[in-house]
């Protein structure tokens, strides 16, 4: 297969530059995750005297030692709602996938530590993406649970989504993926549904608490008066109530059990047998990926410079070179998996269209997946590429992305802006895994260019109108114009769309080999998993 040949210098200053700008941007994004880690450490000595375990160190044991750990969305509800400075970022719960007693899970904790793990709107739709992907790519789901429920000055934007959580939880149990849960505090209201609808309970003694109705609410609705461990203790849900399976006698002991648990299912057991595959590293170092592209997603940037230091030997067998320059199309391997990539060295023409539709469906005959590398202005406007039928070939494109049959990975390394970001496999054409670089930029249409338009159409209303436009006219416009572009810059950054969940998390360019290893490995062996479904999902009778 053709090797890619860099032609970036890189002791050049514009290397130099480039690097700088990109470190910038993971240093800024790193500095907002060292808030939450700071709001969660100031926690510890409380934690620790009460004899708990922080919800991070509740995560780091339950996963094997030394093995690989991905974590999602840890800017999830970046500013929004109680959040002000990005200091309770990650929708209060800590998630990624993981190994767990050698077998690779879902691993979610609620974050105590914030809020007392109350359930955010953002985190009630991080949840419903986590339980999307734990179906889809058959993961069992470990669960560490410590939370007040919903947060309820946002009740109504997480009451009707929180409810699709357990019918998810429902559903999972009823594909026969197993759900493990540890209540390590209180699971109160609609919470407690959380283990009661997992497979396997564990719950630690004297400090999970678990009913539909705590002892206040209970007094105010019925007038009787109980004891918190009388109505949702550990020791009444597993010896009176049957709701638990597993009774700990602290954090450490609840994992270990957890651990049992998980070993004891034989998940492995199922796993498919599938070829060892010869792995090779690029030929350029992947700590160079920070020097080649561009911090400003304006500035141009030959895609191919950064596949070839992503797969294997470098090696890269371009698809119609000739036939368009703009959508880069081709075969490659990345950690012994073989993929089809797509990226893009300008905007989407009729031709790069056609090119990458064609493309998806060859990849999906011989079974490939895809990789996207996504950075886009869009597709083509103008009287040429409208009358050649942009719209038309780009739908072409965007159906065949919409329907594809093998697994797709997105990587937003750069600009997603208007169709493109439909074309190149975004969020809403649900790819299995999607992750973004600090420097990206999601929107509709850049800020210049809405502004530009804006103000297109006021002059075009004001001149129909037949009103002379005077100096005062003007300065408005251009204070309409600025606070245009400085709303797009906002909306637009990589830490607005990540706190969106337009990704499944922020990653450093540096990691993106390893997260697309990780990634493909994830799809290629839930592609031939086996799982034993029943009708209802397992319950407690």
């Amino acid at each position: 297969m053709p090797v890619i040949e860099s032609k970036i210098d890189t002791n050049s200053a514009q290397f130099a530059a480039y690097r700088e700008g990109m470190l910038q941007f993971i240093a800024d994004w790193r500095a907002v995750e060292a808030k939450g880690r700071k709001e969660e450490e100031s926690k510890r000595e409380r934690f620790h005297k009460r004899k708990q375990l922080l919800p991070r160190e509740r995560v780091h044991l339950m996963l094997d030692r030394g093995s690989p750990w991905l974590e999602f969305s840890t800017l999830c509800g970046y500013k929004q709602h109680d959040d002000k400075d990005g200091s309770l970022a990650g929708g209060n719960m800590i998630a990624g996938i993981g190994y767990v007693s050698g077998t690779r899970c879902l691993v979610v904790a609620s974050n105590s530590a914030i809020k007392g793990g109350t359930m955010t709107p953002w985190g009630v739709q991080k949840t419903l993406r986590l339980q999307e992907i734990a179906l889809q790519q058959k993961l069992p789901v470990v669960s560490m649970i410590e939370s007040g429920g919903a947060n309820l000055l946002y009740q109504a934007e997480v009451f009707i989504p929180g409810g699709k959580t357990f019918a998810n939880q429902c559903r999972l149990s009823a594909a026969g993926i197993p759900q493990i849960t540890v209540v390590h505090g209180s699971s109160t209201a609609g919470g407690a549904y959380m283990p009661g609808l997992s497979d396997f309970v564990v719950m630690i003694r004297k400090r999970a608490k678990v009913f539909l109705a705590g002892p206040p609410l209970l007094k105010a609705a019925t007038g009787e008066i109980a004891k918190d461990e009388d109505l949702g203790g550990a020791d009444m849900h597993c010896s009176v109530a049957g709701t638990a399976e597993f009774l700990a006698e602290n954090d450490a002991d609840g994992i270990r059990i957890a651990r049992d648990i998980v070993k004891s299912i034989h998940w492995n057991a199922q796993k498919p047998k599938l070829e060892l595959r010869e792995v090779r590293a690029p030929l350029y170092d992947i700590e160079e990926l920070c020097g080649v592209v561009p911090p400003d997603y304006k500035k141009p940037v030959d895609c191919r410079e950064v596949i070839a230091r992503l797969v294997d030997g470098s090696e890269f067998l371009d698809f119609k070179t000739e036939y368009d320059q703009q959508t880069i199309c081709g075969r490659a391997v990345i950690q012994g998996h073989t993929v089809g990539i797509i990226s893009n060295n300008g905007p989407i023409t009729v031709k790069g269209a056609t090119k990458a539709g064609q493309f998806i469906q060859q990849c999906c005959q011989s079974n490939i997946p895809i990789v996207y590398l996504m950075n886009t202005t869009g597709y083509m406007v103008g009287t040429e590429s409208e009358q050649g039928g942009i719209v038309k070939h780009g739908s072409k494109m965007i159906q065949a992305v919409a329907n594809a049959t093998v697994p797709q990975i997105t990587i937003v390394m750069g600009g997603s802006f208007g169709a493109g970001n439909y074309g190149m496999c975004g969020r809403g054409f649900g790819p299995h895994f999607i992750f973004a670089w600090p420097n990206s930029r999601t929107s509709v249409m850049g800020g210049e260019q809405a502004a530009g338009v804006m103000e297109i159409i006021t002059r075009q209303k004001w001149e129909a109108e037949g009103k002379l436009m005077g100096e005062t006219d003007e300065k408005m416009l251009a204070m309409l114009r600025q606070q245009v572009i400085s709303q797009f810059d906002k909306e637009s950054h990589a830490f607005a769309a990540t706190a969106r969940l337009f990704d499944d998390g922020l990653i450093d360019p540096r990691d993106t080999r390893k997260v697309l290893g990780l990634t493909l490995s994830v799809c290629r062996e839930a592609k031939l998993r086996q799982v034993f479904p029943n009708s209802f999902g397992v319950a407690r009778l």
